[in-house]
């Protein structure tokens, strides 16, 4: 059974974000909307009768949106109010609201979550409806099919990760899906760099980079279905320690990785222990290609002057909105290198911008006296400028 819900707010193009949020989930939804600015406010005897949730938002021409917000609590029987203001979150929900948004920052997959609860709550949705209800959501989602959803792996604004098995396989793998949804400001770039990703990825084989197996795109949402590895990320692994043999060896790897990207004139530009999985067999595999940018593409994806990375990992240029090349790359590297055989980051900070002041001023980091032979290797990596640098991740694998 469909689900109705009406959406009450004098913006238009709101109600159309809040309809897409809906209807990307929902494919059958029936919704309805309501100009209290053009129709006039809802008289006092509006029930709701029929919808199973109401979406208000607080624009409400010259009447208090919390006045409104009351009137709808206080009628028996009146569905449950999803409310969307700014800065009145204690408010809004003394005054009878399920839920609370900031109308500015709505973040669709919390935003589902919250309608699943509380749709599920009156007994409107099933307990495997939603892909991103729970750490355990299992079931076929009707949006992505093919695939049995054991678990959530993680969950960002844009995307989220899960743990799914294919239907016609035995073995798991990952998905990586993302929604096209408009929110003023990001969601077309998102959704494009996401399709990049794709498109780079798909050309590469090489045994460091994780295999690829499926995309699947529709009008609303991405999928990329992709190796799964259980052994965890080099960060983990540097917790736990690596030894200077496992540091020489793990760089090598990386390195041959960025060579095949590079190679292809594709930027990783977010290196980091955290995307740098750890097969069973000790191999590596990059992962996460969403800020990876062919070196010979336009800005309009990503924007001029946005900084895009991890502050700890990131090259002086890249932290300053610079021009990067794959130096940068190797920059980050050289980052992970140095944690690898210390355990230590090279540079910290209070904030971003503290960390990126020091990855431009601050000197290299000397290594304690028994590792001193890798020294020279740091120091060519980790220069301040580009050019001071080794020139490639070739020129780092012919080092090693």
């Amino acid at each position: 059974m469909s689900i109705k819900v009406i959406i009450i707010d004098g913006h238009a193009d709101f109600r159309s974000l809040l309809m897409h949020h809906v209807t990307t989930h929902w494919p059958d939804a029936i919704v309805s909307a309501y100009d209290p600015l053009s129709a006039g406010h809802l008289p006092d005897e509006f029930s709701g009768a029929g919808n199973d949730v109401v979406l208000l938002g607080d624009v409400q021409g010259d009447r208090d949106p919390l006045l409104t917000l009351r009137q709808f609590a206080k009628t028996p029987a009146f569905p449950p109010i999803v409310y969307f203001g700014n800065d009145n979150k204690l408010q809004a929900l003394a005054a009878g609201a399920s839920a609370y948004f900031r109308r500015d920052n709505i973040r669709h997959n919390a935003f589902i979550v919250r309608v699943s609860d509380i749709l599920r709550s009156h007994q409107r949705v099933s307990s495997t409806d939603s892909l991103f209800v729970g750490d355990m959501a299992t079931g076929i989602h009707p949006l992505i099919r093919g695939y049995r959803f054991i678990k959530r792996l993680a969950v960002s604004e844009h995307s989220a990760l899960y743990l799914a098995q294919k239907d016609s396989e035995d073995h798991q793998v990952v998905l990586k899906v993302l929604r096209q949804v408009p929110d003023f400001s990001d969601g077309l770039g998102a959704f494009d760099r996401f399709l990049q990703e794709y498109e780079m990825i798909a050309e590469l084989d090489h045994p460091n980079i994780v295999d690829i197996y499926d995309l699947g795109v529709s009008d609303d949402h991405a999928h990329i279905a992709m190796e799964y590895v259980p052994g965890g990320d080099l960060k983990e692994r540097i917790k736990k320690g690596v030894s200077e043999a496992e540091a020489i060896d793990y760089t090598r790897q990386i390195a041959g990785a960025l060579t095949q990207l590079h190679s292809l004139g594709i930027l990783h530009r977010d290196l980091k222990p955290g995307n740098i999985m750890v097969r069973d067999n000790g191999s590596l595999a990059l992962i996460d290609f969403g800020l990876a940018k062919r070196m010979r593409l336009e800005q309009e994806i990503t924007g001029n002057g946005e900084i895009f990375g991890t502050p700890y990992y990131m090259s002086p240029e890249q932290g300053h909105a610079d021009d990067v090349d794959e130096r940068s790359d190797v920059y980050s590297l050289g980052i992970i290198f140095y944690e690898m055989l210390t355990g230590k980051k090279p540079f910290v900070g209070a904030d971003a911008m503290s960390i990126i002041f020091k990855h431009t001023k601050s000197p290299v980091p000397v290594l304690p006296y028994h590792l001193s032979s890798h020294q020279a290797l740091i120091n060519l990596l980790l220069a301040k400028r580009p050019e001071d640098r080794l020139q490639s991740a070739q020129e780092v694998l012919e080092w090693l």
